[in-house]
């Protein structure tokens, strides 16, 4: 096993040096990678054909895998629009004067190393080196070997561009794509001040179960959407579409269509969108009932207990009929990842109900769960949508990437 600890002190060498950087200087930095991203996608897609080459398309990573001259110029844009926000470091999140006249002034820091271990996306090595640089960390990727080529490439794109701006390559670092990495990441205390998995449950699970290293959690997306019985069918189906279709491999996908039995009679409106991109459904006796005569019989199937609390990451959905907004909340509180959860409803009192009671990062109404999105948010990128409740939750990006401390200054004073 290679011994990657001098490659994290190089980082935290590196972290260091950033410290002493002007934002001009950053947003220059991202501004040159953004440019190069598409000067040279020849180089990136050819090494992303060979990764793709090693995959079959029926499997439901192939779409995140998959980069585009399309997706490298939207990459670009968000590496842009990271540019162009204000970095939070140096912050002031507060300060007060104590009655012996010293002030304490508490500010954003940035964590310093940051380490991210992510499987086959490889647009998150843009995402990470963006939003780590702007808020003044080095970063250590640990892509999956599945986009090990991919990575390779993309990084090492972003390190020339920041040596050619006369800055420490090191300020970000792809690892081995084997699992050794990830354990000496993991065991890397003093070094990597935080680690953040993106991924599946399994790499989750393992980082949080196994890492010396502190952890934030990413979570799989397990998304719902409660369609009322006062929900506009027009809204509905849009939404459900889009939700569902836009990018089924994404964590922000619907999972499951749950629905008041007052509004049965609507379904073959509200799922007829979804027959035109060959959406499986898995429905309950009173929902497939209500579809059987409106959805091709080959796209509708019985749904059984594994189907609810799924992640489909494909052209799957499960369908759950309800009586009362209560029984739709507790099916959301026993299969809900408490990533995204959206409610259909032209009701204000049901939906403030729904909104207050639901236990999720995002909780939306009227509106398609896909919304969950750094960019969209107006972060201008994300590195992970966090589940938990410590320190981050939901779409992360700049400012929680970092920590505080506090400053205290006075004239002399002594404690009695």
């Amino acid at each position: 096993m290679t011994d990657l600890t001098p490659t994290f002190k190089s980082a935290r060498r590196a972290s260091v040096e950033l410290a002493l950087l002007s934002e001009r200087v950053i947003n220059r930095v991202l501004e040159r990678v953004a440019h190069e991203a598409v000067a040279r996608s020849s180089e990136i897609l050819t090494a992303n054909s060979r990764d793709l080459a090693q995959m079959s398309p029926e499997n439901p990573m192939y779409d995140r895998l998959m980069l585009t001259p399309e997706r490298l110029e939207s990459i670009a844009a968000d590496l842009r629009n990271v540019a162009r926000l204000s970095s939070p470091v140096g912050e002031t999140l507060s300060e007060t004067t104590r009655p012996n006249g010293m002030t304490i002034t508490k500010i954003r820091v940035p964590f310093g190393v940051v380490g991210v271990i992510y499987e086959a996306r490889p647009n998150v090595s843009f995402d990470v080196f963006a939003l780590c640089l702007k808020s003044g960390n080095a970063c250590l990727l640990k892509g999956g070997s599945d986009a090990r080529h991919s990575n390779e490439a993309i990084v090492r794109i972003i390190r020339e561009s920041v040596e050619g701006e006369g800055l420490n390559p090191d300020i970000v670092t792809l690892l081995p794509a084997d699992r050794e990495a990830t354990e000496a990441m993991l065991g890397a205390v003093g070094w990597v001040d935080v680690v953040i998995p993106r991924g599946s449950s399994a790499l989750i699970n393992h980082v949080r179960d196994h890492s010396r290293v502190p952890v934030i959690e990413t979570g799989a997306g397990i998304c719902h959407t409660y369609f009322d019985a006062e929900g506009d069918t027009d809204k509905g189906a849009a939404i459900v579409f889009n939700a569902k279709t836009r990018r089924v491999s994404v964590c922000n996908a619907l999972d499951t269509l749950i629905v008041h039995s007052s509004r049965l009679a609507d379904l073959p409106q509200l799922c007829g969108p979804l027959m035109t991109e060959g959406v499986t459904i898995y429905a309950d006796p009173r929902a497939f009932a209500a579809l059987e005569d409106g959805y091709p019989p080959e796209l509708l199937e019985h749904a059984t207990e594994e189907s609810f609390g799924t992640e489909f990451m494909d052209y799957k959905m499960s369908l759950r009929t309800v009586d009362t907004l209560d029984e739709a909340l507790e099916h959301i509180s026993r299969h809900s990842s408490r990533h995204s959860e959206a409610i259909v409803t032209e009701n204000r009192a049901t939906a403030d109900a729904f909104a207050a009671r639901v236990d999720a990062a995002c909780v939306y109404t009227n509106v398609s769960t896909a919304f969950t999105d750094g960019a969209q948010f107006g972060f201008g990128a994300e590195i992970g949508i966090s589940t938990q409740k410590l320190h981050a939750r939901g779409p992360m990006a700049l400012p929680e990437l970092t920590t505080y401390k506090y400053l205290i200054r006075g004239e002399g004073q002594i404690r009695n």
